[in-house]
């Protein structure tokens, strides 16, 4: 009979930079089940929408994640453009878009493969991927001014035009980053060490990722050939690439699709600067939105990243509903987790490039009466005070 124990890892632990709880089974050193639970880092970015007006929700999606935080202003511009039906974004606009989001790419990416190094214990790994990520994190300062939220989407188009003294510098860095790419690659694939601790590690198989809903580098490490851009939003349809997809499902091939993305970003960017057209950066769009729904998803980072709004006339959203990658991909965890190591659990759970802080969400219901309840602030100072 196996006797199994449960050991909590969360919602404070070292292997997790945001709060978080895994309740873990393990018998001896095997993990035999995961019991995964949320809602730690909650902060009512939704509810807040509801009260700000389309442009000042701009800033409020952009601080819905530091490391993707183009991607959310770019993907709910989308939304309220599509939500006003006539908005013609300007071409030079959606070249800018798609440079600042392919540079969040880079940084994303760059900035995962120095934690997954750390993760194994290779500390190597994660000093010179993130001394190139700085490389990247550099450009986007000059470009925007600002290293976290850099303020670049708005409805309609662009905040702030590329010069070209920038442009000059984003193909010198380009062409940096695809060579330390290569050599990532060359480390995750034949480093004896790296190799030991991600090949056949955390496997999700493909029906898995199909079943769960998987995205983004997550779902194309399963062997599938799925990636938003391919749709053509941005300035996506005006350059040549192709996805990078990968077989095993494994944390090898997570790896291996993010450094292979790392390459095709640099050429998409190489592309954008090199083709895009002169002209405006924005045009005017009205502040009210008559009665309507629309949707808006592209691929982000960790995959698809999907904006609903509704308008009810008012210069205001009636709602804004956010789905993020990580929402879809921590249902693998558990198929990957079970039956694995403990000591293997920090590089899986990695794999998936987790943000928490997007995920989390908190309805609150009445017990007794099934009736759901919306507080403010005020409501969680008086209980904090007993």
């Amino acid at each position: 009979m196996k006797k199994t124990t449960t050991i909590p890892i969360g919602p404070q632990h070292p292997a997790l930079i945001e709060p978080e709880y895994l309740k873990v089974s393990v018998d001896g050193e095997t993990i035999v089940d995961v019991d995964i639970q949320l809602g730690y880092i909650h902060r009512g970015i939704e509810r807040l929408m509801q009260d700000r007006n389309y442009v000042q929700n701009i800033f409020v999606a952009e601080r819905m994640c530091g490391i993707c935080s183009g991607a959310h202003t770019v993907t709910y511009s989308m939304a309220v453009e599509n939500l006003i039906g006539d908005v013609e974004v300007p071409l030079r606009a959606k070249y800018i878009r798609t440079i600042i989001l392919e540079l969040e790419r880079l940084h994303s990416h760059l900035l995962w493969a120095g934690v997954a190094g750390y993760e194994i214990g290779i500390d190597t790994v994660f000093m010179s991927a993130w001394k190139d990520r700085e490389y990247v994190m550099d450009l986007l300062e000059q470009i925007s001014g600002n290293r976290v939220n850099y303020g670049m989407s708005t409805i309609g188009g662009v905040r702030r035009d590329v010069s070209s003294e920038i442009i000059t510098k984003i193909e010198k860095v380009m062409d940096v980053v695809s060579k330390r790419a290569d050599y990532y690659a060359d480390v995750f694939l034949n480093d004896k060490v790296i190799v030991a601790r991600t090949e056949g590690i955390g496997k999700l198989d493909r029906a898995d990722a199909e079943k769960f809903s998987a995205v983004g580098p997550t779902l194309r490490a399963c062997g599938f050939d799925y990636d938003i851009r391919k749709e053509g939003y941005a300035a996506y349809g005006d350059v040549e690439w192709e996805p990078v997809v990968a077989k095993n499902g494994d944390v090898q091939a997570k790896a291996i699709v993010r450094l292979g993305e790392v390459k095709v970003s640099a050429s998409i960017i190489r592309q954008c600067v090199s083709k895009m057209p002169k002209g405006d950066i924005r045009v005017k769009v009205a502040p009210n939105v008559s009665e309507n729904e629309a949707v808006a998803r592209i691929e982000a980072p960790r995959g698809e990243l999907f904006y609903y709004a509704r308008s009810n006339g008012s210069d205001k959203p009636e709602r804004v509903r956010i789905r993020t990658p990580t929402y879809s991909n921590i249902l693998t965890l558990k198929p990957t987790l079970i039956g694995q190591q403990l000591a293997d659990l920090p590089i899986i759970v990695a794999a998936i490039d987790p943000c928490f802080a997007c995920t989390d969400r908190v309805a609150l219901v009445d017990v007794n009466k099934g009736d759901e309840k919306v507080v403010d602030g005020s409501y969680f100072r008086k209980i904090d005070r007993g």
